[in-house]
């Protein structure tokens, strides 16, 4: 039982967390979701392991839910059930951390998921990118610039970050300027 209310829980989880923004791109909306912003999914389009998983939850109700509230549950238990196990385990993780969170950080995150998911495509695919090249990065150079980061006064963030803004347009730049590889 617990297990089943663990595995609901993920599930809205995954529909709305802003904790996954960094997972990389979502995977494509299932069938069973429809792409029209103002049509809802029927129950009977869910998959049978998309039903067992929202039915404690929301079989009985699912027709009286708002239509973005459903092809939320549609996707994020999509995405729930092709998790491998590890992959469940940590965001069950990830979940339980954001849940533990005073209530003002809380809101801070999702405010931070909100203006990401109001990117564009490309810039939403570099914020990715920088996140993966930051995590990959030493643990003790990742504590150094954050370190860095949270001492800096907000001129000299807005320094940094435009540092690194001409640095990433010079590099475009030479990437350009280079003949093609050829075979």
């Amino acid at each position: 039982m617990i297990n089943k209310a663990r595995m609901l829980v993920l599930a809205l989880l995954l529909a709305a967390a802003p904790a996954f923004a960094q997972q990389g791109p979502a995977p494509a909306a299932p069938a069973a979701a429809p792409a029209g912003p103002a049509s809802g999914v029927p129950w009977s389009s869910l998959s049978p392991g998309q039903q067992k998983l929202l039915q404690q939850r929301f079989g009985d109700t699912w027709d009286t839910l708002p239509s973005a509230r459903q092809q939320a549950l549609a996707r994020g238990s999509e995405r729930w059930l092709a998790m491998s196990p590890q992959q469940k385990d940590k965001a069950t993780q990830r979940f339980q951390h954001f849940r533990d969170l005073p209530a003002e950080q809380k809101q801070r995150v999702r405010d931070r998921w909100q203006r990401f998911r109001a990117l564009p495509p490309e810039q939403q695919s570099s914020v990715r990118e920088n996140f993966r090249k930051f995590r990959d990065l030493p643990p003790e150079r990742r504590k150094v610039l954050r370190e860095r980061w949270k001492s800096a006064t907000p001129a000299e963030r807005q320094h940094m970050l435009q540092n690194l803004r001409e640095q990433r347009l010079k590099r475009m730049e030479r990437m350009e300027r280079r003949p093609p590889n050829r075979p």
